[in-house]
């Protein structure tokens, strides 16, 4: 089961942290959930149940928003 670990506020964000992320080894995957007029809307960032603990404390030690 994949599991939301982050929403990102862009398109850009969302792709960013999923490169991170899959360059650390983790199976990451995205999902947009929302959109509007003057932005390309918000996008979920899932990766797998097994996963989320390490994605979790990836995105610790990053600490930005995306």
């Amino acid at each position: 089961m994949w599991t939301v670990i982050y929403v990102a506020q862009s398109r850009d964000g969302a792709t960013k942290l999923q490169g991170m992320l899959s360059e650390q080894g983790v199976l990451v995957k995205t999902r947009q959930i929302g959109k509007n007029k003057n932005a390309d809307g918000l996008f979920e960032v899932l990766v797998p149940e097994t996963e989320v603990e390490d994605a979790c404390v990836i995105l610790e030690q990053l600490g930005t928003d995306f």
